[in-house]
């Protein structure tokens, strides 16, 4: 099955490098490049792509707005392109429904792998980023009436799938600490999305820490 994407970025040179490196793979085509939040907008709703790389900082519309027209509008999985040290909006970018994180220098292996992750419905971060993503849920659980997700809708299994989703594992981890099968993994994993009204598995974790299943460190 093909892959279709959008790359979107106000920089030329930066957009064309990404279309390129897409556009080589065997199960990977670009449908549409866009410079700026609004024209990938119009993309994911004419074309619908599998999966929109997308800058944060774009005129007009920017991308974190643009992200959360694509999320609640259609099944485009939006993954964002940061300039780490300059970008704030990581955490908003995500409760907008982005489904992961890439660092504008990555790797074109990266780059390829975090498209076929995101098309397969999962979620990627880089490292730092990540880092990042904790450090501001942990600041935002401080403040007084935060919103926290409903954990009394999970069975006691699905919390512990919590845990681990909060701590970074991945499906075979999970299933190994368990002692359980792939399958009933992920069975638990969707009933938990589900429940929580959760678009995928970096939600997932940004709902493990505010709910103070998980703590960095743990």
């Amino acid at each position: 099955m093909t892959i279709n994407v959008v790359v979107a970025d106000d920089q030329e040179l930066v957009r064309s490098g990404f279309v390129l490196i897409v556009d080589g793979q065997p199960d990977m085509r670009v449908v549409a490049e866009a410079g700026d939040g609004r024209t990938a907008v119009e993309a994911a709703r004419d074309l619908a792509p599998d999966v929109i790389l997308m800058d944060i900082r774009m005129p007009g519309l920017d991308g974190i707005a643009a992200a959360r027209i694509v999320c609640a509008e259609t099944a485009a999985k939006v993954v964002m392109l940061t300039t780490f040290d300059q970008d704030d909006y990581v955490y908003d970018a995500l409760e907008a429904g982005a489904s992961g994180f890439l660092l504008k220098d990555v790797r074109a292996d990266d780059l390829v792998h975090a498209v076929r992750v995101a098309a397969d419905g999962q979620a990627l971060l880089a490292p730092t980023v990540t880092r990042r993503l904790i450090d501001d849920v942990v600041r935002r659980r401080t403040r007084p009436g935060a919103p926290t997700a409903d954990l009394s809708v999970l069975t006691e299994r699905e919390r512990e799938i919590l845990t681990l989703l909060g701590r970074g594992l991945s499906n075979p981890e999970i299933a190994a600490h368990l002692v359980v099968s792939g399958h009933t993994v992920k069975t638990h994993v969707s009933n938990v999305l589900t429940k929580l009204g959760l678009r995928d598995r970096v939600q997932a974790v940004i709902a493990a820490y505010e709910a103070g299943l998980v703590r960095p460190g743990s």
